[in-house]
């Protein structure tokens, strides 16, 4: 049997795509899932999600004309067969590696990504400005936001989707239903309704008909209104979409394209208000090992693309993620009170482990982080233990919730806060880059920062022991840096840090996992003949204000470091030491901290040291402190 010739080589832009007649789209599809296995297995990334929509892909650029019509994906880790479509073919093998592809869709890497994605739930309200603006500018192009059930579990979703119902605007949402079918397919009717209900002459005669009822006696009218709605629920689902607003299409199968053409087809070409339409998707479809992995492949290391199996690079250390699961497990097995709460991040958060040994325990509220946050403080309010493990990045979503619900009412919700600082491949949609600053500064909070997996496990039993008010603990991504673990936690005393090695002339006091950079920088600074002190703070707050101070009388020059942004530990440590006058002795005083810009992607070692917050640009900070020439030693821009 001849082998078909490469119909993937020929398309560079949508507009290519769009030149080939219908019948040749199978093949494109399977090319397109075959590169994006091939890329992903170079690159590691999100494969399984972006699997699961080759079709759709395909299909969506080929009956719109992107980039005019504005194509938004939700969270965008689906979207690499979307970057090979529009002209980045030749640099998907770049993917998350520093200075290539982003792993999400960005505005600046594509005109045909009109809206930069990464945290969920964000696509329809987005697409409503723009269809809003569309509409202000008199213009007449499409907005399609293509949205998956998994994002649907936001509340932000419908607080959108009542918005546009409300509005009327026209916006064509595409419902990827790709774990847990809201309404199963079922095969050729399902379709054909579908493309029934989505066409010209049915939307025609149910607009027709709307206006004839309108003439019967109220009580008809609303008896005829009920029965269309029953009539179509019963044999498309939906009501819940229509009641929202929404023209609802649908359910039909997402990897058929001969079902999917003419339905976006009649979608297009409606001058109907808000429309969804319900798409049924297989993840990780079309590659056998992620199909057979529970978690469809969504997050992969490099692999073998024959045999499915990852890269894994031997760890000399478990996980921080892991050891703060482990640790709760100990503290729970102790405390009938310990529950814990994750936002749709079980084996992100290491809370699959906690889990399965405390089912009844554990919490998975879905992607909400707002709701998290309260439900814990409810938990709290009623005596219990809540542990609340969501990523640095992502509390920001619910930072009202724990202010005005957490904070305000001092209740001792529990935040264990992963992904702290640099994240690497992820870049800067998912750095932990602010909690020091936005929890630091909120009344009776109290924040600490693991410096090693040790640590880690002595903060999860201080968090566990302590009843006073709020308190977080944050640790990066990653493996730890292979310390001895302690058999089990001890808490340790709230506000108080440690120091690691003593020096009579420069004192560097990190906080968090820097300390090792810290301790290889004295060990240079010493052998330059100045010797150094090392602290380790433990808490941005309380501040340790006994080590504070000793540290700046004793030293000529004071370096603070962290994981963190401007306004965090370094600023809580300036402030101190303004309101004891010692900064009118002559100490210098540099606080080392995240540079005031979004860092890209790279590997984290590369981050790091491009922020200056490695060895050498301690160093370089301390040498410039004391106006010395450190020309050998700067900080790597």
């Amino acid at each position: 049997m001849p082998v078909p010739t490469p119909l993937l080589d020929t398309i560079r832009i949508p507009d290519d795509l769009r030149r080939l007649p219908e019948h040749q789209l199978r093949q494109v599809a399977d090319e397109l899932r075959a590169e994006t296995i091939d890329a992903v297995s170079v690159t590691g990334g999100h494969l399984g999600a972006g699997l699961g929509v080759v079709e759709l892909t395909v299909a969506l650029h080929y009956v719109f004309d992107t980039p005019r019509d504005r194509l938004i994906w939700d969270v965008g880790h689906q979207a690499y067969p979307h970057k090979i479509l529009t002209g980045r073919r030749d640099r998907i093998r770049t993917l998350r590696q520093g200075g290539g592809l982003s792993g999400f869709t960005k505005r600046s890497e594509s005109e045909y990504d009109p809206f930069g994605a990464a945290h969920s739930s964000t696509s329809i309200s987005a697409g409503l400005g723009m269809a809003v603006a569309r509409d202000l500018d008199g213009k007449a192009h499409n907005v399609i936001c293509v949205i998956g059930d998994g994002a649907m579990s936001a509340g932000m979703a419908y607080e959108a989707m009542n918005n546009a119902g409300g509005m009327h605007s026209r916006l064509i949402v595409i419902l990827n239903d790709n774990d847990m079918s809201i309404a199963p397919p079922v095969g050729a009717m399902s379709s054909y309704l579908a493309r029934l209900v989505s066409g010209r002459t049915y939307r025609s005669l149910r607009e027709t008909a709307k206006q004839l009822t309108k003439r019967l006696p109220k009580f008809l009218h609303e008896k005829a209104a009920r029965a269309e709605e029953y009539a179509r629920g019963f044999w498309t689902g939906g009501t819940l979409f229509e009641e929202l607003g929404f023209y609802y299409v649908g359910p039909i199968d997402g990897h058929n394209l001969d079902h999917l053409l003419p339905i976006l087809k009649n979608v297009r070409d409606a001058e109907t208000g808000p429309i969804l339409v319900h798409v049924v998707t297989q993840k990780g479809k079309g590659y056998g090992p992620a199909e057979e992995s529970a978690d469809k492949y969504h997050g992969v290391a490099t692999f073998d693309v024959v045999t499915g199996a990852q890269a894994k690079p031997k760890a000399n250390a478990p996980s921080y993620t892991r050891v703060f699961a482990e640790s709760l497990i100990k503290e729970a097995r102790k405390d009938q009170r310990i529950v814990a709460i994750t936002a749709a991040m079980p084996s992100g958060t290491g809370l699959d482990l906690f889990g399965k040994q405390f089912p009844a325990r554990t919490f998975d509220v879905g992607i909400a982080e707002q709701h998290a946050v309260t439900f814990a403080a409810g938990l709290a309010a009623e005596g219990y233990k809540p542990f609340c493990a969501i990523y640095s990045t992502f509390l920001q979503r619910a930072y009202d919730q724990v202010v005005h619900d957490v904070a305000i009412q001092k209740l001792p919700v529990r935040f264990a806060l992963d992904r702290a600082g640099l994240v690497g491949a992820d870049g800067p949609t998912h750095a932990g880059s602010f909690d020091i600053a936005y929890l630091g500064c909120l009344p009776d909070f109290v924040v600490m920062a693991a410096a090693d997996e040790a640590e880690l496990v002595h903060m999860v039993a201080t968090a566990a022991a302590y009843d006073e008010g709020p308190i977080a603990f944050r640790y990066p991504r990653g493996d730890g840096v292979g310390v001895e673990l302690p058999e089990a936690g001890v808490p340790l005393a709230i506000g108080k840090g440690r120091i690691i090695r003593e020096g009579d002339r420069i004192a560097i006091l990190s906080l968090g996992t820097r300390l090792g950079e810290a301790l290889k920088a004295a060990e240079e600074l010493e052998a330059r003949g100045l010797s150094t002190t090392v602290a380790d703070a433990r808490f941005a707050k309380p501040l340790d204000e006994d080590l504070v101070l000793r540290l700046a009388r004793e030293h000529e020059v004071l370096i603070t470091i962290e994981e963190g942004s401007v306004g965090g530990f370094g600023s809580f440590v300036l402030q101190r030491l303004a309101e004891h006058g010692v900064l009118d002795q002559g100490l210098k005083v540099r606080p080392m901290v995240l540079p005031d810009l979004f860092l890209d992607h790279d590997k984290p070692e590369r981050m790091y040291a491009r922020a200056g917050l490695d060895a050498a640009g301690i160093v370089a900070r301390v040498f410039e402190a004391l106006g010395r020439d450190g020309a050998a030693l700067k900080v790597r821009a």
